[in-house]
């Protein structure tokens, strides 16, 4: 790697605000790190499965086989990230509860690392659950949406 490239990742991280960025290429590894000035707490909060309830603790944990045995199937989150139910805070929702989605509809957005990621339905049907709150933390693979199939 040149002293170019390394500017480029440099400025990456800036305009990302990432504190860290570790790259691999052509068996050159390069590990760049902010210092920081501020005192980080750490936080103790375990995550979700420890505790039965989705983070922020109001809506109700669902469990796959509850899902399965009433023949709903689970739209679940392909990352880690913040969940939004609509585009921005004064538009609409995607979806509705009750609302019929095609295969391929947009549900909902998980934002991570400053993107916003659509979240599209793979089951045609109705939504008869949305198991997170909004601008709520979600985990991989966590159940977001209980749709009935058609």
């Amino acid at each position: 790697m040149n002293l170019k490239e390394i500017r480029e990742m440099i400025n990456l991280m800036n305009e990302n605000d990432l504190a860290e960025i570790e790259i691999e290429r052509e068996g050159t590894k390069i590990k760049l790190k902010k210092a920081s000035s501020e005192v980080v707490e750490p936080s103790y909060r375990r995550p979700a499965e420890y505790y039965g309830e989705p983070y922020g603790g109001k809506a109700e944990a669902k469990t796959p086989e509850t899902s399965q045995a009433t023949n709903k199937k689970e739209i679940k989150s392909p990352m880690v990230g913040t969940f939004y139910r609509s585009p921005s805070p004064e538009a609409p929702v995607f979806v509705e509860i009750g609302q019929m989605v095609e295969v391929g509809q947009v549900v909902c957005i998980v934002e991570a690392m400053k993107l916003m990621n659509e979240i599209k339905s793979e089951v045609k049907g109705k939504v008869v659950e949305a198991l997170v709150d909004n601008a709520q933390p979600v985990e991989f693979g966590q159940t977001l949406f209980l749709v009935e199939p058609v």
